[in-house]
């Protein structure tokens, strides 16, 4: 019994729960931002389910690849800690890839192809890009502003969230920086060519920064074009501001400003939420 309670909350883990219903719930604001919940409800469940399983099949798979960098960096992990064997993770990232696909294919064309591309991109980056100064920072940005991008296709809307899409992109290539500084001693034990490996950790952040303040001045756009009102700038105001704060916080402790970065960008999403609500109402 204690080896099936370890090995079931070893496939949580591997999943990441906490990243893979966020994804779904990014879909889920994608969809809702592209005016689509209440003419496709059973396209957005699908596409919601297709979101977290495939988020959690990719986190997987991730694990499977980087068990000895893990073993430096996150010992912690499943497979490090023994709790799941590599041949394991992977059979069970196949059988969440398995179950997205099926919800996928339920989908508009323009959500499959969005679906397609994002699984060969997930695979290129864990086995090819990840260790690329930059590309697999890009990579990770594209594919996690595309849950907006996926949310807006599955009803039928596929550029209704575009502009969420982009800050996502942005946010989450500046955090996906800031991690690589923080996993800096495992990625260059491994013989990884990572942004921070290759300029330095100070010049990396700083990009982070310059990404950001892109960010940051983008995210104004959907205002100044009249597609939102008042109610979004208040909201999106404190979320860049939460943002900038923690790519300048990276700087003295990494870990915690990658974490307020997270939070900053489902901060940005209410307010593309907020946003929409009031233009509707």
């Amino acid at each position: 019994m204690g080896t099936l309670v370890a090995r079931g909350r070893a496939c949580l883990d591997l999943t990441r729960p906490g990243n893979a219903i966020s994804a779904g719930a990014l879909t889920f604001t994608g969809a809702f931002v592209a005016g689509g919940i209440t003419t496709a409800p059973a396209a957005v469940v699908a596409a919601v389910v297709a979101t977290i399983t495939a988020t959690g099949g990719g986190n997987a798979i991730n694990d499977y690849f980087d068990r000895e960098i893990d073993a430096i960096n996150q010992p912690e992990r499943p497979i490090p800690r023994g709790d799941i064997s590599a041949r394991g993770a992977l059979w069970y990232s196949l059988l969440l890839f398995a179950i997205a696909t099926g919800a996928a294919l339920l989908l508009p064309t323009a959500a499959i192809v969005i679906a397609l591309f994002n699984f060969v991109a997930l695979v290129a980056y864990t086995e090819l890009f990840k260790g690329l100064p930059g590309v697999g920072n890009v990579l990770v940005g594209y594919l996690t502003g595309s849950t907006f991008l996926f949310g807006g296709a599955a009803v039928g809307e596929p550029f209704g969230a575009v502009a969420l899409f982009g800050l996502a992109a942005i946010a989450t290539l500046t955090r996906e920086i800031v991690k690589d500084v923080e996993d800096i001693d495992g990625d260059r034990e491994e013989g990884l060519r990572t942004l921070p490996i290759v300029i330095g950790e100070r010049r990396a952040l700083f990009v982070g920064v310059a990404v950001m303040v892109l960010a940051v001045v983008a995210s104004g756009w959907p205002y100044l074009a009249g597609t939102f009102g008042v109610v979004y700038l208040a909201v999106v105001i404190p979320a860049d501001l939460v943002m900038l704060g923690a790519t300048i916080r990276a700087f003295s402790d990494p870990r915690a400003g990658q974490q307020w970065l997270k939070r900053g960008m489902l901060l940005a999403a209410v307010a593309f939420v907020a946003g929409r609500t009031m233009a509707v109402l």
